[in-house]
């Protein structure tokens, strides 16, 4: 990996279709990255993940041609460290609520003068020529801090402003349950609603690309239609168990209808 296909697509105009690993599986990552998705994230925060497995996942799916993504579990320098070392060319970071603290992610993600990163990329490192990655990894590395509080929407404008982000991802239950509302991802409510415009409108004046976690197609599309440069589609757990569930149900009925 020495292209980030999730830059290409943006600076191209258009909207990326991601994909979201939380089972610790080199295999089950393989499978994901021949589907069609544009970039894979790896859950670090609410997966079943850890660094090895990360590690194992970015190995699976590196034959193929996605963008390997990280969720890091939160914003301190140490993981952000080593989920880049380990070749992530997508950071997704949660609970970003103002502008210091999305100043102090960009910090963490670049190597100096940019940022404080300590260089040490023992993975990423391996697929440049020596000495190369430090020098383009601060354009190639997509740094996206998640916004997912009232806090976070209150100060949106100020944190679009901190130069070294390339856009936000919204995180929809957090968001909801920010503003009283119940866990869901694919919200209609027209607050929440009006929030997303928001958030697209101000990414778009400053040229930046925001990202949505959505439940599946019609919400992805949805949003794309909106505005959103990044769509998550469930995950890979939910997606095997809606299928299952689905094939399960058609079965049972084509069952009663012989009897």
């Amino acid at each position: 990996m020495s292209v980030n296909n999730v830059k290409q697509i943006w600076n191209s105009g258009g909207a990326v279709v991601n994909a979201w690993l939380s089972i610790p599986s080199g295999f089950a990552a393989e499978v994901i990255a021949q589907c069609g998705f544009d970039s894979v994230t790896v859950d670090l925060q609410h997966g079943v993940q850890d660094y090895r497995s990360m590690v194992e996942c970015f190995q699976a799916m590196g034959a193929h041609p996605v963008t390997p993504m990280v969720r890091v579990p939160w914003n301190e320098p140490g993981i952000i460290g080593r989920v880049l070392d380990a070749g992530a060319y997508g950071l997704i970071c949660p609970m970003v609520n103002t502008p210091r603290e999305a100043g102090n992610l960009v910090s963490y993600a670049k190597y100096p003068p940019a940022g404080a990163r300590s260089n040490g990329p023992i993975r990423a490192g391996m697929y440049h020529a020596a000495g190369t990655y430090q020098k383009k990894a601060n354009d190639d590395v997509a740094v996206l801090p998640m916004i997912e509080t009232k806090t976070a929407v209150e100060n949106i404008e100020q944190i679009l402003d901190v130069a070294g982000i390339d856009g936000v991802y919204i995180g929809p239950t957090d968001l909801g349950f920010s503003y009283g509302l119940g866990p869901k991802v694919d919200y209609t409510e027209p607050e929440i609603l009006r929030i997303y415009e928001k958030v697209v409108k101000e990414c778009n004046r400053r040229k930046l690309n925001p990202g949505i976690h959505c439940s599946g197609a019609e919400g992805a599309a949805r949003a794309i239609n909106m505005g959103f440069k990044l769509v998550t589609i469930s995950d890979e757990a939910g997606l095997m168990s809606t299928y299952a569930k689905l094939q399960v149900k058609q079965t049972r009925k084509m069952i009663n209808r012989k009897e």
